[in-house]
């Protein structure tokens, strides 16, 4: 977690950068977009894996609709039997320190990589071997067809064999091939950052940027001071808007949702002790009940101000989601039916019983996020007309993740620019892994499906089995099926940029951590004198 913030010194240092800013606008931005990562700016650790890295390159990048383009690779294709991935790279890509990049860093990434057990998963990896100094290959231990999101968001680390190379403390003092370096980091305060001279890439047009890690409101008076280029904007306080900004949207799948514990409460524990399971969200009646009941229209409205849209799975509008997977509007009245067919009884004190036990359960949303506490609250009344007590809780993520996890309903977030993340979500060989499939759903004609996308021959063959696993006609993960989640909303990302700031044009951004509205950096340009 990062260090509690000094107001003081942030005054201090928010006082001489608005001077520097006012010197050398077109030289130094600065921003107050979060994202400041836990682990530090280390790529084997997970950083990147939502956004920019910044600091590293990547073997291939993402175009405006996904499709992979040329990045440290000029050429790569994959084998016949889909087992070997083979890549050229370019001859002119260095390190910030000055030294080549070659194939023998590439190979050091992945092999070690896939032994840190990070976010990037490369467990699919048999082993990477460099074949000359720009000719790597990776070969895996069986097809997988999303092994190629690795090859988009793995940054490239400087082998350990080298001078200035990879190191337990390279999170703080990250040296790569991206169009920035690292100067000074502040944990909890700032990070500065400069131009890497030896990039391969067109020069960015600004010399330095500043990143602030600010609170909500903190980041809002600094916005209104003239103080930051750029500004997170959460939907509560995007109305606000300061007079000498514009507000930019950035498109998302970044989705919020309420996580169910799909199995009856049995004394049983995860790894990490906390209990499993809960009677009430275990019966299916009352996750379909919660999905019908939901006003999600009136949620982004409410909740996010009109910054958003609605949402029924964790990949809405993306290839490998299925288009059907919606509920057209809310409806009680079937919600009641399938209550009372499943023996849900209302009684006078207004709460539906089963067999003595209670519609009664805890919503837990982190307490620190504005925008997932509405979001509980307003569910909540909105199912209580059914007799569903679902009860808002706030609490710190180390209390979530110590006690809640598994057998509160838990209002997350997810959102990806990869199918993988429907891999881990709902295959049953995740549950308890993390967040992902935190609620043990089990179904094994979805994990079959989601084994045969991996397999897939090809990515449309691979889209037609993700979208089965969430609805193949007899079952699924979906609101047609188990209905595991109560998906409810997909965010907008809104910035505050300053007027004089063109972002070009951005693309569609994941869940929020990392710092997406970067991915296309190098095309920002300062438009005035």
């Amino acid at each position: 977690m990062a260090k509690p913030f000094r107001p003081i010194l942030l005054g201090i240092t928010l006082s001489c950068l608005a001077v520097a800013s006012g010197v050398q606008a077109k030289e130094q931005l600065i921003l107050a977009i979060g994202g400041e990562p836990e682990q530090g700016f280390d790529p084997l650790l997970g950083w990147g894996q939502y956004g920019n890295p910044l600091f590293q390159s990547t073997l291939l990048s993402r175009g405006k609709d996904l499709s992979p383009q040329a990045e440290l690779a000029t050429e790569w294709s994959l084998s016949d039997d889909r087992l070997t991935w083979t890549l050229i790279l370019r001859d002119d890509a260095r390190f910030s320190d000055g030294t080549p990049l070659t194939a023998e860093d590439v190979a050091y990434t992945f092999n070690t990589a896939a032994r840190a057990g990070g976010r990037a998963d490369l467990s699919a990896l048999e082993v990477a071997t460099a074949l000359d100094d720009h000719t790597v290959t990776l070969r895996l231990q069986a097809p997988r067809i999303t092994f190629i999101d690795q090859l988009l968001t793995l940054g490239i680390v400087p082998s350990a064999e080298r001078d200035n190379g990879y190191s337990e403390r390279y999170g703080r003092h990250p040296i790569g091939s991206g169009p920035y370096q690292l100067v000074e980091w502040q944990e909890g305060e700032q990070l500065i950052v400069e131009r890497n001279p030896y990039f391969y890439g067109p020069e960015p047009t600004f010399e330095r940027l500043v990143f602030l890690f600010t609170g909500e409101d903190t980041t809002l008076s600094t916005a209104h001071a003239g103080q930051v280029d750029i500004a997170s904007a959460p939907a509560a306080l995007a109305s606000n808007l300061p007079a000498h900004m514009n507000r930019t949207i950035m498109q998302s799948v970044d989705n919020r949702g309420i996580l169910f514990p799909m199995q009856p409460a049995s004394g049983e524990q995860a790894a990490s002790g906390a209990p499993i399971g809960n009677d009430v969200t275990a019966d299916i009646a009352i996750r379909q009940a919660i999905n019908l009941a939901v006003d999600r229209d009136t949620l982004v409205d409410v909740a996010l101000h009109g910054f958003g849209r609605p949402a029924f799975g964790p990949a809405d509008g993306l290839p490998w989601s299925a288009e059907e997977e919606q509920i057209a509007a809310p409806n009680l009245g079937l919600a009641a039916e399938i209550l009372d067919g499943a023996g849900w009884k209302l009684r006078d004190d207004g709460v539906r019983y089963k067999d003595g036990l209670p519609a009664r359960f805890r919503l837990t949303y982190p307490s620190s996020d504005t925008t997932r506490q509405l979001l509980s609250e307003v569910s909540a009344e909105m199912v209580r007309p059914l007799g569903i007590d679902m009860q808002p809780t706030g609490r710190h993520w180390d209390e979530i993740k110590r006690e809640a996890l598994h057998q509160d309903a838990i209002m997350l977030g997810f959102g990806s620019h990869s199918p993988q993340e429907i891999y881990y979500l709902f295959h049953s060989q995740h549950a308890g892994n993390g967040f992902y499939n935190s609620g043990f759903y089990a179904n094994a004609e979805v994990d079959a499906n989601l084994d045969a996308a991996q397999a897939a021959e090809s990515v449309a063959q691979a889209n037609d089995y993700w979208r089965a696993a969430q609805w193949g006609g007899t079952t699924g993960y979906g609101v047609r099926g188990d209905a595991s989640w109560a998906w409810l909303v997909n965010l907008e990302h809104v910035y505050f940029t300053n007027s004089c700031l063109d972002v070009g044009e951005l693309g569609i951004a994941p869940h929020g951590h990392g710092w997406p509205i970067t991915s296309n950096l190098l095309e920002w340009r300062w438009t005035c004198d």
